[in-house]
This record gives structure tokens, C-alpha cells and sequence, in this order.
């Protein structure tokens, strides 16, 4: 019988094998999904109250173990993984591909004028900013005044960022200069991600032992999460960046492209999605999402602590964020 569905499945993990790339792929194909964003409101509520419920021991009659696993992964795609709350759409995993998709799209076609790259660069760390925020580690909130902060220095980084590589790319043929964005957004990362997770790198990150006890924070956990969500990005951004630019190089010598100027910027877009759809979910399995460092690499005095109240514990877990 389905109600009869055994308590001890671990819904807490992925459903696929994270120490290998493929099951991490598989786990991110599903977390990113674009269809996730139509859910309405009562579906995720929904999902949540079944995770929750089956994590308390309360089984809902007729559930059956794919039914879960979906549920499980409607919820991991809405609500942050450490303080359990309703992301913000825009910021979620399976917003990427639909709102990079129109972003990016935008960002190659309207490249060769500075307002066109101000605004479309500003567009895209504005996003980017609120994504770095909703998928931040940790469940320590930031205050207006830090976010604010970050928010005008990771953008303000980003817009001149571009337009220095837009300026440098004028002495290149001119097929360089459609990889100035990408070159751009590659530098903006280092300077977004790091700003809107400012927090974490100054007080540290979540630990826990492999039971999901908590040790202690460590901003040491907190730098190598924050690398491994760069190198996640940058990758993610290549192929949509870079592949769309050399097939539009070609087909915008064809003269149906001449004949129909205003077909760029909707086949472009397609690409970016095409791109993005395969690129997102490989890239964010890169790394694992619950990341690990040895207890030796930890902070001196986090390292004591954990050798007083957990000397068997080796290895530390935390969630890198996305």
C-alpha cells in the first residue's frame, strides 16, 4: 500500500550519489528546473508541509516515494536551505535560465554602445545581487545598511568593470568585441559575489559534523564556498556568452539576417536559453552543495572547540551556497 511509504528515506540529501558529478547534475536538472517558478503559492506550501510532515514521522495517506522525492524537490527549489524561508522568485535556482536568458540575450545584443552596456551591466548585477543574497550560506541575516552597501559596490564594481574591457576591446578585431561581455560578467563575479556575501567571510559560515550537529562558524568554510560559487558562475556564463556570439557572427553575414535586422536580438535570446538550460544545472555540480573541509584547515580556536565537544569529528560540512 502507498500509505504505507517506509519513514526511513532520506530526504534530507539529494536523491542522487553528490560524490559523483552525474548525481549532482541529475539533483541540480531538477532544482533548477524553469517550470519550478509557475508553482503558485499553495504547490510550495504544499510541498513544504509534506517534507516537513514526513520528516516528523507523519506520512500523508496515498504518498508514495516518487511523490516525496518531487516534493522534496518543489520545496529545496523555493526555500532556503538554512533558514527554511520562502526565497524570492527572481533569486531562486529556477529563475536562471528564464531571467539570464533574457538578460544575457540583451547584454549581446546591444553591446556596442557605452549607455547600452552601462544599463544592461547594471541590469544584470542588480540580478545578480539579489541572487548572491537569496542563495547566500548561512542563516545570520544582513541589515539594510550592510546590504545597501554591498549591493552599490558590487554593481558599481561590475558597471566599471565593463566599460573598461568595452574601451580595451576598441583596439581588437571586431569579433573581440562581442566577448566583452562575457569578459565582464567573468570579472563582475569576483567582485559581486564576494560583496554580497561580505558578512559571511568576516563571521564565518555554518559547520556541522556528518549528523548535521553544529560546531561553530568559519569565514576559512566561508572563503572556500565562496570561490567554488564564483568558478560555479563563471562556468555557468561561458557557453551562454561565448557560443551565441560566433554563430550570430555568422549568421549576421547572411542575407536574410540583413533582410531582417530585428530576427537578432529574438535568435540570440533562443540561444542564450538553449545555452543556459544544459549550463546552469552543470555548473552548479561543479562542487558539491554541502561542501566539506578538514578540521586542520579550520580557524585555531574553532579547531579547539571542535576537539572539546566533537575530537572524533575530521571533517566539517556546510552549505556553499549557489
Amino acid at each position: 500500500m502507498s500509505g504505507e511509504l517506509p519513514l526511513n528515506i532520506n530526504i534530507k540529501e539529494p536523491r542522487w550519489d553528490q560524490g559523483t558529478f552525474m548525481g549532482r547534475a541529475q539533483h541540480f536538472f531538477m532544482v533548477t528546473d524553469p517550470r519550478n517558478v509557475l508553482l503558485s503559492s499553495e504547490t510550495l506550501d504544499d510541498a513544504r508541509v509534506t517534507v516537513e510532515n514526513y520528516r516528523a514521522g507523519i506520512v500523508k495517506p496515498g504518498l508514495t516515494e516518487d511523490a516525496l522525492w518531487k516534493a522534496k524537490y518543489v520545496y529545496d527549489s523555493a526555500f532556503h536551505p538554512d533558514t527554511g524561508e520562502k526565497m524570492f522568485v527572481i533569486g531562486r535556482m529556477s529563475a536562471q535560465v528564464p531571467m539570464n536568458m533574457a538578460i544575457t540575450g540583451s547584454m549581446l545584443t546591444f553591446y556596442r554602445t557605452t549607455p547600452a552596456v552601462v544599463f544592461w551591466q547594471w541590469v544584470n548585477q542588480s540580478f545578480n545581487a539579489v541572487v548572491n543574497y537569496t542563495n547566500r550560506s548561512g542563516d545570520a541575516p544582513l541589515t539594510v545598511n550592510q546590504l545597501g552597501a554591498a549591493y552599490v559596490s558590487a554593481t558599481t564594481g561590475a558597471v566599471v568593470t565593463a566599460l573598461g574591457f568595452k574601451s580595451l576591446a576598441t583596439r581588437l578585431p571586431p569579433i573581440m568585441s562581442r566577448f566583452v561581455p562575457f569578459v565582464a560578467v567573468a570579472a563582475a563575479n569576483c567582485i559581486n559575489i564576494p560583496f554580497m556575501r561580505q558578512r559571511e567571510l568576516k563571521y564565518g559560515i555554518p559547520v556541522t559534523d556528518e549528523n548535521d550537529n553544529r560546531l561553530g562558524e568559519s569565514p576559512g568554510a566561508a572563503k572556500q564556498a565562496i570561490l567554488q560559487v564564483i568558478v560555479s558562475r563563471i562556468g555557468m556564463a561561458m557557453p551562454a556568452m561565448a557560443i551565441p556570439p560566433v554563430i550570430m557572427n555568422a549568421l549576421e553575414k547572411k542575407a536574410f539576417m540583413k533582410r531582417f535586422p530585428l530576427l537578432n536580438a529574438p535568435i540570440q535570446v533562443g540561444l542564450v536559453g538553449l545555452c543556459l538550460v544544459f549550463a546552469t544545472p552543470l555548473c552548479c555540480a561543479l562542487f558539491p552543495q554541502k561542501s566539506s573541509m578538514s578540521v586542520s584547515r579550520l580557524e585555531p580556536e574553532l579547531q579547539e572547540r571542535i576537539r572539546q565537544i566533537s575530537p572524533q569529528t575530521t571533517t566539517v560540512y556546510f552549505n556553499k551556497g549557489l
